[in-house]
């Protein structure tokens, strides 16, 4: 028998930029949630706006260059043109724009939370053999699955390792559980029996 739980990561900021401020000494650049728009003739070219975390000196990162307008998607020139932030959040983690642009984004600087909807005591407690957890992310920010793990269930790093290597946890990647990053709809199962007596062993 097997019963699925969630775990719902909700990011609170956008990644830092990193990128040397030419008027102080600062290296970050924080996602204004806005965007810059600038028509020539017949073509547009759009940006996201950064600004310094000190003394807000601004740089912007290409988004559209040279496009005819009728080429953008209406609804996407809206929210371009009314600072839709769920837009300018969708670009600011946004993998290809950080290779378009060369940049490098501090991806540590991502503070987020977990919603639950089960807590370590009730996996204990439940009696299911499999207990299948199914991760809900809006964006990708390079979290390492260990490190979900290690916070959702109160466990230290060496733990989580010890429950890797012992496949009470698992996950259906290939990928090495301590190098995997976490991805949207990504599922972790949890022999439930062995982590329970894992736990037991480990608080001894």
């Amino acid at each position: 028998m097997e019963t699925t739980f969630t775990w719902e990561i909700k990011v609170k900021n956008c990644p830092l930029l990193i990128k040397k401020c030419s008027h102080c000494d600062s290296d970050r650049f924080y996602c204004s949630d806005k965007f810059r728009m600038n028509a020539q003739k017949k073509n547009i070219d759009v940006w996201l706006i950064y600004r310094c975390v000190k003394c807000d000196n601004t740089c912007n990162l290409t988004l559209v260059s040279r496009s005819k307008p009728d080429l953008i998607d209406k609804s996407l020139f809206h929210s371009f043109s009314v600072n839709d932030k769920e837009a300018a959040w969708q670009y600011a983690f946004s993998a290809e724009l950080e290779r378009k642009n060369n940049m490098k984004l501090d991806y540590g600087s991502v503070e987020y939370e977990v919603i639950s909807s089960i807590s370590p005591e009730d996996i204990q407690n439940l009696s299911d053999e499999v207990i299948s957890i199914r991760i809900k992310c809006d964006f990708d920010f390079n979290l390492k699955l260990s490190s979900l793990v290690r916070r959702c269930l109160s466990l230290s790093a060496n733990q989580v390792k010890r429950l890797f290597e012992q496949n009470v946890i698992s996950t259906s990647a290939s990928q090495s559980l301590q190098k995997q990053k976490v991805k949207n709809g990504d599922v972790i199962l949890i022999d439930r029996e062995q982590l329970t007596k894992s736990l037991k062993e480990i608080a001894r």
